[in-house]
């Protein structure tokens, strides 16, 4: 992470997920770290960790297993198990939902809120769901990121229907809580380069939490050239913290948009179709006065276009998209 670039660029959790405990808790009822897996425990590797400037976290599940069945839940032991990750420096929790007895996720997911409050560490929490019972509508009281989908698949009809049922949750997205559509699948090798530039980009603009997916040891020079492109992360680092969304679509030509701080726009022209065309994004779709004069940022081509005025433009090869900044004269 630190030495790749990809820390300098913003990503700062490490995050460890299922099957990193024993299958039995010890006779106190706590978890126990694998033996073979984490030697040392996990308090050394969060110091570790710590010592590099980053963040780590750590998975468990809201049922009496977790979903690979390798190691057990928390339901039940919210208040114990809480109080262990914060001992051991723990940042983050992902909290997944199988094994779960068929209760509410409403019932559940809250008592965890709870247990990381009293915890005496601040933990950001991302509920795991799956989307299942709406948590856009119910999660912002509950925790700082709620899962809208299933978990999403490294090709390109997973990513773009994963894009499509988190649009739907657009406007519950705000600072403090954030629909997350599942992590990137950048760089795991079953799509092409400009189907991976169009999942970064529109997660981007969704304001969706950026986790990345592939392995960083071995990352291609396109895939670390797409996730440290600092001006797209701007745009999902964004302070206005507004979910951009689908704004129009002409068959498999889309134009997905958002506002930003400072009067600014974030506009993409999607081709989701199977031959290059033309998109055109028009200022009555992304909500500037049709005689606004804008600058235009081109966000992967790193040029700047001056003055432009009711429309923006561009061909698009298929499954491409371009990504700009607009910002008013």
């Amino acid at each position: 992470m630190v030495s790749t670039g990809l820390a300098a660029a913003g990503y700062k959790y490490v995050n460890i997920d299922d099957c990193w405990a024993e299958l039995n808790r010890d006779s106190q009822g706590n978890f126990v770290p694998k033996a073979d897996t984490f030697p040392s425990g996990i308090k050394a590797l969060a110091d570790y960790v710590h010592s590099k400037g980053l963040k780590l976290g750590i998975y468990s599940d809201a049922g009496i297993q977790t979903c690979s069945k390798k190691m057990p839940g928390s339901l039940g032991h919210e208040e114990q198990d809480a109080k262990t990750f914060a001992s051991w420096g723990i940042d983050y929790l992902k909290y997944d939902n199988c094994n779960n007895q068929g209760i509410n996720p409403k019932e559940r997911y809250p008592i965890m809120t709870k247990a990381l409050q009293n915890s005496g560490r601040p933990i950001f929490y991302s509920l795991c769901e799956w989307g299942q019972d709406d948590p856009a509508t119910w999660a912002h009281e509950v925790g700082n990121s709620w899962r809208t989908t299933g978990d999403i698949s490294d090709n390109w009809d997973s990513m773009t229907s994963r894009a499509d049922e988190n649009d739907v949750w657009a406007a519950y997205a705000k600072p403090g809580g954030w629909n997350d559509p599942d992590m990137l699948e950048v760089g795991n090798g079953g799509m092409t380069t400009e189907e991976y530039r169009s999942h970064f980009s529109i997660w981007a603009l969704a304001k969706a939490p950026l986790l990345v997916g592939c392995d960083v040891r071995s990352m291609s020079k396109e895939t670390y050239e797409i996730l440290s492109n600092k001006e797209v992360i701007a745009v999902n680092q964004d302070s206005l913290g507004v979910q951009g969304k689908k704004v129009n679509k002409n068959g498999d030509l889309e134009v997905w948009a958002g506002p930003l701080a400072h009067n600014k726009v974030a506009v993409i022209l999607w081709n989701r179709g199977s031959s290059t065309s033309q998109i055109t994004a028009y200022w009555s779709n992304i909500g500037l006065n049709s005689t606004t004069v804008v600058k235009a940022r081109d966000l992967w081509a790193h040029r700047t276009h001056i003055y432009v005025k009711g429309r923006i433009s561009a061909t698009v090869g298929s499954h491409a998209c371009k990504m700009y900044v607009l910002t008013p004269r």
